[in-house]
């Protein structure tokens, strides 16, 4: 098999891969604080030098490359634009952090604010799933209470009762995994945003950080790729095909 077809597979795979992250990125347009994904392709050396038995940039006919690969996806953490919604139950986080939610015993991060108040008074994500305070008991409210709000500091108030948001930072980005929901598994335990950095916009929502027109660039980019590593691929089809047949007549 003539190694050019393997690296154009490759190629082809890997726009594959990009094409899929873009369009989940188009899906979530409208998703409340969603974070977009990104793709991140690499180089790949020759076969011959990732077994070990040539040296990189050697310049011989061993380091001609390897095509390219998805080394790994990503997550990009830039904070999407407010928009206002005057709903009680909305509130948006101002720069770094999370709102720390549960489910049963799990506990996840999440930017999405647009929260809701179940009949038995807890305050929930769309999912059902707790959002917690500080303290990590889970927020409730009165719903017969016309006073109950969240203020700018994050904390929920109603008649003689205040509960603090839980607002959590992971100690790096690379600490937390994509669990699906707009939700993210925390690998180590989150920090809480200090006293003097808890900021919220109740009665707006973050929405989600995704730019239509960038990602319908990077689409039509990937797709054209994507086209050009086949194309390749049946032209070297059809050159390994035609070499064969020549092979046969003169037997």
């Amino acid at each position: 098999m003539p190694y050019g077809l393997y690296i154009s597979a490759e190629g082809a795979q890997a726009q594959s891969t990009r094409l899929d992250v873009i369009a989940n990125n188009l899906a979530n347009v409208d998703t409340v604080g969603f974070k977009r994904e990104l793709a991140v392709c690499q180089a790949r050396y020759a076969e011959a030098i990732t077994e070990g038995l040539k040296m990189p940039d050697s310049g011989g006919i061993d380091d001609v490359g390897g095509g390219v690969m998805v080394r790994q996806t990503v997550t990009e953490f830039s904070p999407g634009p407010l928009q206002q919604t005057n709903n009680r139950t909305d509130v948006a986080i101002k720069g770094n952090g999370f709102f720390l939610v549960r489910n049963g015993e799990e506990t996840f991060l999440t930017r999405a604010g647009n929260f809701r108040v179940a009949t038995d008074g807890r305050l929930t994500t769309q999912q059902g799933y707790e959002v917690l305070d500080q303290d990590g008991v889970s927020i409730a409210v009165n719903p017969a209470d016309p006073t109950w709000a969240i203020t700018s500091e994050g904390a929920v108030r109603g008649r003689g009762t205040s509960q603090n948001l839980a607002l959590v930072r992971p100690v790096s980005p690379g600490d937390l995994v994509r669990v699906g929901e707009n939700l993210f598994r925390p690998l180590t335990q989150p920090q809480p945003v200090p006293s003097t950095a808890r900021a919220v916009v109740p009665g707006c929502l973050e929405k989600s950080a995704v730019r239509p027109t960038s990602e319908m660039t990077e689409m039509i980019q990937a797709s054209r790729a994507l086209e050009a590593n086949v194309n390749m691929m049946k032209t070297q089809d059809e050159m390994l095909g035609g070499l064969i047949n020549r092979l046969m007549r003169v037997r």
